[in-house]
C-alpha cells in the first residue's frame, strides 16, 4: 500500500512547524526512558527513528503504509508493514512500546491497549502521546476518538497497574500561535452554519478537512512567518498532566 501524504502525517514540512516540534519533543523524551526492545506502533514519516534507535538494543517499528527507501535501508531499524491491532508478535518480546499520535486512529482501543501489555515483559513500559481533546479546535475526522486526561488514564488503568500522566505544554511562543490558528480555524468553520462537521460521518469530511487544514496551516505560515519558523522543542516541555497541555504523554508499566 503507498505511503498517504495528509497533513494529518506530520513531516519537517515548514507549514507543519508548530506540530513537528511537539512531535519532536516526544520521541526525544522517549529516548531518555526507553532501553532494551523497542516496538515503536506508527512509523509515520519516519522522523523520530533517529533519536530513539540509538537508544535500543532492537529497534522495530510498524506502520500501515512503506516508508521511505532511506528508512528501509537502514542497518539498526526493522520495519513491518502491518495494520494493528492485533499486534503479530509473541508474549513479552519487547522491553518498551512507544506509539506518537496513533491511538486516537484505533478504533478498538482496548484491544490495542491489550495487545500492548501482552507484547511487554513484566516491568516494560509503554509510551503512547495523542491529543489532549479540550484543546482541538475542531473535529477531526482522521480521528475515531480524542481523549481527556481522565479518559485516557481509565483506558490504561483497566489494563496496566501503574500509570504516569503527564502532557506536552507551550510557552508564550507557542501559544501565540495556537491563539492564530484558533482564529484560522473560526474563519473558516464559519461557513458550517448547520455544524456538518459534527454531523456528517468521518469518511465524508476527511477530503476536505484535509485539504482545509492544510491551506490554513500555510497561510498561518505566509501570514506569520517569523513565529511559525520560530518554534523550536525547546519551546516545549513535559509535566504533569494539567488543563492547557497541547498532548497526553502518558506512560504506563507492566
Amino acid at each position: 500500500m503507498p505511503k498517504i501524504n495528509t497533513a494529518e502525517r506530520v513531516s519537517r514540512e515548514v507549514s507543519d512547524n508548530f506540530v513537528f516540534q511537539r512531535s519532536l519533543l516526544a520521541y526525544h523524551a522517549a529516548a531518555e526512558r526507553i532501553a532494551g526492545d523497542v516496538l515503536e506502533i506508527g512509523t509515520g514519516a519516519g522522523y523520530g527513528i533517529e533519536v530513539v534507535a540509538p537508544n535500543a538494543r532492537r529497534f522495530v517499528t510498524i506502520d500501515k503504509h512503506c516508508p521511505a527507501p532511506e528508512l528501509l535501508a537502514r542497518p539498526d531499524v526493522e520495519f513491518r508493514q502491518a495494520v494493528v491491532p492485533p499486534l503479530g508478535f509473541p508474549d513479552e518480546t519487547f522491553d518498551c512500546v512507544i506509539s506518537f499520535q496513533v491511538i486516537e486512529h484505533i478504533r478498538n482501543d482496548r484491544l490495542f491497549v491489550r495487545e500492548i501489555h501482552r507484547v511487554l515483559r513484566p516491568g516494560g513500559r509503554f509510551i503512547v502521546t495523542t491529543p489532549n481533546a479540550p484543546m482541538s479546535l475542531t473535529r477531526n475526522p482522521w480521528h475515531v476518538r480524542e481523549y481527556t486526561a481522565d479518559e485516557l488514564r481509565e483506558l490504561l488503568d483497566s489494563v496496566f497497574p501503574q500509570v504516569e500522566a503527564l502532557g506536552v505544554f507551550g510557552n508564550e511562543r507557542v501559544a501565540a500561535y495556537y491563539e492564530k490558528n484558533r482564529r484560522g480555524v473560526e474563519r473558516i468553520t464559519r461557513f458550517d452554519p448547520l455544524d456538518l462537521q459534527h454531523r456528517l460521518p468521518r469518511w465524508m469530511l476527511q477530503i476536505p478537512y484535509d485539504l482545509l487544514n492544510r491551506l490554513n496551516r500555510r497561510r498561518l505560515l505566509h501570514e506569520n512567518n517569523d513565529l511559525t519558523t520560530s518554534i523550536r522543542m525547546d519551546d516545549y516541555r513535559i509535566g504533569p498532566v494539567a488543563e492547557g497541555c497541547y498532548d497526553l504523554f502518558f506512560i504506563a508499566t507492566k
